[in-house]
């Protein structure tokens, strides 16, 4: 594993934490550019991911913006689905189109993204039960499938429902990728150990504490320094160039050209 991989991390957890994520998908395809085996990356990401954002959720629930039992019905169905989705088996080419599609789709919506709408005093746009689950667990399974925590996906249904202000948001995002990581992590663990996988992540270690101190600068920055905006912007230049190489390799195993 060379230090270039380690400083592209490094940078990645920076700009991730800067806005409330992990920075899971964008581990993931410079993993895979960087020819490291598909079936053992998803791990990798997730752990980087729970690195990242356990700061975060620490920081937010401290300062009361999680309510658990608010975000419980995403919950109740991410969960079990994560932990399914990185159980489930996957050939590259599925699994490099999916992480493809799920970047560009995360990229278009951070550059795009208007200043989001809260909750007026305190009141939530209403939701059907079933539906949060729902998109939990569509979530969760993605999650799962392709190592990512899925905040930047449900950051705007949040915001659409107008489920809370944007602390708030960011706090459930923030949870919301650490236990989906975690879950994730745990049904990757269970399938590697079947493939005799398992030890082949520990020559990655040196990835973990340069997401760990990137996620920590990142963090303060985002919070103090610089404008949220400005880093959106560059974050989101970030995951549609890894994005649009991801596909072009996609196209490549497809035989397209």
């Amino acid at each position: 594993m060379s230090a270039v991989l380690a400083g592209l991390f490094f940078a990645t957890a920076l700009l991730y934490a800067s806005v409330g994520f992990g920075g899971g998908s964008t581990y993931n395809a410079l993993l895979v550019l960087n020819g490291t085996d598909y079936r053992v990356l998803p791990a990798i990401a997730l752990i980087c991911n729970m690195i990242v954002v356990s700061g975060g959720v620490w920081r937010f629930a401290r300062a009361g913006y999680v309510s658990l039992q608010r975000l419980a019905p995403f919950l109740v169905a991410s969960v079990p689905a994560a932990w399914i989705g990185g159980r489930i088996p996957i050939s590259e080419t599925l699994f490099v189109s999916l992480l493809g599609l799920s970047l560009l789709a995360a990229g278009t919506r951070l550059l795009f993204e208007q200043e989001p709408q809260s909750a007026p005093d305190g009141v939530a746009r209403s939701y059907h039960w079933g539906a949060a689950a729902a998109v939990g667990g569509a979530i969760g399974l993605l999650a799962g499938l392709v190592g990512i925590g899925g905040g930047i996906f449900l950051a705007p249904v949040l915001y659409f429902w107008r489920w809370g202000t944007p602390r708030q948001i960011a706090g459930a995002a923030s949870v919301f990728i650490l236990v989906n990581s975690a879950a994730g992590l745990a049904g990757q663990a269970a399938k590697l150990n079947e493939l005799s996988l398992l030890p082949a992540l520990s020559e990655y270690w040196p990835l973990f504490p340069a997401v760990l101190i990137g996620g920590q600068i990142g963090s303060y920055l985002g919070s103090e320094r610089i404008s949220p905006v400005w880093v959106k912007r560059l974050t989101a230049a970030l995951i549609l160039y890894v994005a649009v190489r991801l596909l072009y390799r996609w196209a490549g195993m497809m035989g397209w050209f």
